[in-house]
């Protein structure tokens, strides 16, 4: 307890920014503790936001993401001066892409001593400029109202995060702003049947012969899958989705084209089926998710249609038309009035889902293939899986069948390694009910090793599927398309089950999809976590996506 408090029961600094934070949906902090931000890990914690010890920033900060994932609210970021900030750079770059609504709280040197005194001492504003939407010093005298502006700028489209500095001195001073300050109660007017742009866009299905959508995962996270399902039987019009965003209609659904954006086999399908569309929706569609590949995937732009909360900052492709609107209701007002009609005569979208089927099926009794698919009999509708960087990723993203949308986590835009497991601690602590696994490789594994500690002291039954090649595999075959020899992408036989044994969880090493399906029945039902450790040669991903 601070003087303040003990004195005369005033409020800290520290104590309006967590109520502040609580108002606005904020549950959860992931980071390190240091001298710096004690004060203000007290106040988290007494305003009822739970602190969660990380082992590294840049893990907390993707904790954070996962946890605002399946949440659909803000997260935060606690780190001290410094190195604590410094390590957390990649996490915020990483919230950065995927428009992550994350409120970073970093320690900073007392004002006092600050021109004087050099020791960890880096500019943090600066550090930060290229990766936050804005960098505020918190103040005694307006504390609330900066927490409050932080958090709406993070949560404005596109969403991001925020940085705020706070000094010991400050944290323990006595708040001289009140009230606290509350969201406002956002009124969206409705969007009706006879809206010149729903009417506009309705004249343009019915005259349509093959058309096409396109979403993203801001698609996925408005909540249209139900109005974006609707349009499409409707009209007719097959479904792609960004990785992200799979899952936003049924991907057992007939017009589901699955996810696209990294598989060169898979593009070989779906852009030439994109480009004989004669009208094209882009619905809350972010090309930051794809490569360059879908550099203007679209020829020619009037066909083109973008549905969108904000404009978009890139130079990917080019629309004809936009629309700014809130997406799942303009969508489900758009599926209303659409004239129920056949079109794609021909059924190319049901060959080009045959043909994509047949591309990543399992072809032997072992190896990724097999794997991922053995993993997709074990999962319910609502299970949440994240899946790391690399090979296995791109692989998985095509051969996955999602059935709701935000079931499959991953940096998609970032596409930072070691993303899996920090992912899956925050959607485990976002909703503790739900069963999670995370799909790592190897080399993700070895450079995110020390949340396998984070994952024992919360006590999270966590399933790990790790995919073990000995290798950087998409590295490999990235210098082997260019002719060159492998540098830099071996990795030596590491005994990842008895890794986890140390780490006090279950782990073992399997080599058969006996042996593998029985141990993801077994883990169903154990208390701490499991890692089961899939062991097979690099080479198996070859011709693979």
């Amino acid at each position: 307890m601070s003087d303040n408090q003990a004195k005369g029961g005033s409020t800290r600094v520290a104590d309006t920014i967590a109520r502040t934070l609580h108002n606005h949906g904020v549950r959860h902090a992931f980071g390190m503790p240091g001298g710096e931000v004690v004060t203000l890990i007290d106040g988290l914690q007494k305003a009822g936001i739970a602190f969660h010890l990380a082992r590294h920033e840049t893990a907390a900060a993707i904790m954070a993401s996962g946890a605002s994932v399946i949440s659909g609210k803000p997260q935060m970021l606690v780190t001290t001066i410094g190195p604590g900030l410094a390590n957390a750079v990649n996490g915020i770059a990483d919230s950065n892409q995927e428009r992550v609504p994350l409120i970073v709280i970093s320690g900073i040197v007392d004002r006092a001593t600050r021109a004087r005194y050099t020791h960890q001492v880096i500019n943090h504003a600066q550090l930060l400029q290229p990766l936050v939407k804005a960098s505020f010093e918190v103040e005694p005298e307006s504390a609330a109202s900066t927490v409050a502006r932080a958090i709406a700028l993070a949560m404005a489209d596109p969403m991001g995060p925020v940085h705020l500095d706070l000094s010991p001195a400050v944290a323990e001073m006595e708040a001289l702003e009140s009230p606290l300050v509350a969201p406002p109660q956002v009124l969206r007017p409705m969007v009706t049947t006879t809206d010149p742009s729903i009417m506009a866009l309705s004249d343009r299905f019915k005259r349509a012969e093959r058309p096409l959508i396109v979403a993203g995962f801001e698609a996925a996270r408005s909540g249209a899958g139900t109005a974006v399902l609707a349009l499409a039987e409707a009209t007719g019009a097959p479904v792609i989705t960004t990785y992200k965003a799979k899952g936003l209609i049924p991907e057992n659904h007939h017009l589901s084209l699955g996810g696209a954006g990294l598989s060169p086999r898979a593009d070989a399908i779906l852009l030439p089926l994109v480009a004989s569309a004669d009208l094209v929706l882009a619905i809350g569609y972010d090309p930051i998710e794809m490569r360059l590949g879908w550099l203007d995937f679209v020829k020619d732009a009037t066909t083109l249609v973008e549905i969108t909360g904000t404009a978009p900052d890139h130079a990917m492709h080019h629309a004809g038309t936009r629309v700014v609107a809130d997406i799942a209701p303009f969508v489900g007002i758009l599926a209303h009035s659409a004239t129920r009609r056949r079109t794609w005569v021909r059924d190319e979208p049901a060959f080009a889902k045959a043909k994509l089927r047949s591309l990543f099926a399992a072809r032997d009794d072992w190896g990724p293939h097999a794997i991922i698919e053995t993993l997709q009999s074990e999962i319910r509708d609502d299970t949440v899986v994240t899946v790391d960087s690399g090979a296995h990723r791109i692989l998985l993203s095509q051969q996955w069948v999602a059935r709701r949308p935000l079931t499959l986590l991953q940096s998609a835009g970032f596409c930072t390694m070691a993303a899996a497991l920090p992912l899956a601690i925050g959607a485990k602590v976002a909703d503790p009910d739900r069963r999670v696994f995370a799909v790592m490789g190897d080399g993700g594994l070895e450079m995110g090793i020390g949340e396998l500690a984070t994952l024992r002291d919360l006590g999270q039954p966590i399933t790990i599927v790790l995919f073990q090649d000995q290798s950087l595999a998409l590295i490999a075959q990235k210098q082997a398309a260019a002719g060159l020899a492998p540098a830099g992408v071996a990795l030596g036989l590491t005994d990842f089950a008895a890794v986890t044994k140390g780490f006090g969880g279950y782990g073992i090493n399997v080599e058969t999809i006996d042996d593998f399906r029985n141990e993801l029945t077994a883990a169903r039902t154990r208390a701490g976590f499991t890692l089961i450790c899939c062991r097979f040669a690099a080479s198996a991903y070859e011709d693979a996506f």
